[in-house]
């Protein structure tokens, strides 16, 4: 059984939308004074607050005069803001996440519906409190015997609204197996490059707009802050976002989708792009690519249908390698493309070369200190092992990891530590 969201823009009735606004809006607002009351507690007394309190002072807070808007609305998708506050500390304690913000009314927002708070009949959605279904614009049918257990509705800053229904989808996804294995090296010029020789064009979507995102954000820099003309301009301008982010999703999602149906095994490289996104000039060009979403995608799609997908160390020397010998240079600067071994004499493009060495190259291509290295495959060795794979002679990872360059294509220069 797989959990599956189904996402589907809707387009609401004069009353739905009023009554959604007022439900995002008490959202945003108990989600923001629980976040306050806990950070307040904790700085004046210490003391961690958790859901319960939080949930405790939201039935104080209703029966206040000045909130008593807040009975208007289903209870439901403001107990879930709580849960998700909660999970945001969770977070936040656990190391994966910064410090909880306060929600923007500006960033649209969003309210999570569970099964007491909406009814599925005849393949059509009926909020709480909504006497009208949801008009939603059927893009695909969901799976006749799936029911939604959890129903989010969203409105982006774009003004556009969404809703994702989360079901479990109970067919078998796996697909025939198939025999093929393919590195990825990731970059800019070319998004993908694949250890048979294949190269993917990254059709860096920002660049495409980037005329009309300058001209938005300047004539909305012009605007009194808080106007009617600057909300027109703030508007156009996420209009332009939501279209580049379109595009770029789109194109991800064809992309992995081809990749897992033709490639049993994929590795690729472990990397921490929030890490690498910190170089200023590198920065837009390293999101515009989005390769976070794409191994993200391509993980849960491995998942799904029956594909592996294996992740190297992020400091393997994959540019610097040679996928023939197995000999490591010790300087390659990005603006070389193509290089020759000096131990073999082989001709290198720099990008294929990393794909290869991605699949191929052995565990030990740092240093020949110890003989020829073995040419077992780093993917596949991580594989059947389960270690990371580190050039010998390499630092430790608390050394290496305290500054991490960006890899690949024109932004990598090498994931060995010198």
């Amino acid at each position: 059984m797989v959990e599956k969201a189904y996402k589907f823009r809707f387009y609401p009735t004069p009353e739905q939308e009023n009554l959604l606004r007022r439900t995002l809006g008490c959202v945003r607002l108990i989600y923001n004074k629980a976040l306050a009351a806990r950070t307040q507690a904790w700085y004046e007394n210490k003391e961690r607050v958790g859901y319960k309190q939080t949930s405790a002072m939201l039935t104080n807070w209703k029966k206040q005069e000045d909130l008593d808007f807040l009975t208007e609305v289903s209870s439901v998708p403001l107990q879930q803001g709580l849960r998700h506050l909660q999970t945001a500390f969770t977070n936040f304690f656990s190391g994966r996440a910064k410090y909880p913000n306060f929600k923007k009314k500006r960033n649209g927002g969003s309210a999570e519906f569970t099964k007491s708070a909406f009814k599925w009949k005849d393949g059509q959605v009926y909020l709480a409190k909504c006497a009208e279904p949801l008009p939603i614009r059927w893009s695909r049918q969901i799976p006749q015997s799936c029911v939604p257990s959890t129903i989010t509705v969203k409105l982006d800053p774009s003004g556009r609204w969404s809703v994702s229904l989360r079901v479990n989808d109970p067919r078998d996804l796996k697909l025939n197996p198939v025999s093929k294995q393919v590195g990825i090296d990731l970059g800019i010029t070319s998004l993908v490059t694949t250890s048979d020789g294949e190269k993917v064009t990254n059709p860096k979507n920002i660049n495409k707009l980037h005329k009309k995102l300058r001209l938005a954000q300047k004539s909305l820099s012009r605007k009194t802050k808080g106007s009617n003309n600057y909300q027109k301009a703030r508007l156009i301008l996420a209009k332009i976002y939501a279209k580049i982010k379109d595009s770029r999703l789109d194109y991800i999602h064809k992309l992995t989708t081809q990749l897992i149906r033709e490639n049993q095994t994929i590795v690729v490289e472990d990397l921490v792009v929030k890490n690498m996104v910190k170089n200023h000039k590198l920065a837009r060009a390293i999101s515009d690519a989005s390769w976070s979403e794409l191994v993200r995608q391509l993980e849960y799609k491995a998942e799904w249908y029956g594909r592996k997908l294996i992740k190297i160390d992020r400091y393997f020397p994959s540019s610097k390698g040679c996928s023939n010998c197995g000999h490591v240079v010790e300087k390659l600067s990005l603006n070389i493309r193509e290089w020759d071994c000096p131990e073999c004499g082989s001709h290198h493009d720099r990008d294929i070369n990393a794909s290869i060495n991605i699949l191929r190259m052995g565990t030990r291509v740092g240093v020949r200190r110890k003989g020829t290295p073995t040419k077992k495959a780093a993917g596949l060795a991580v594989s059947v092992c389960g270690a990371t794979i580190r050039p010998s002679g390499s630092k430790s990872r608390k050394a290496g990891a305290k500054k991490q360059k960006a890899p690949n294509s024109d932004v990598k220069e090498s994931h060995a530590v010198s």
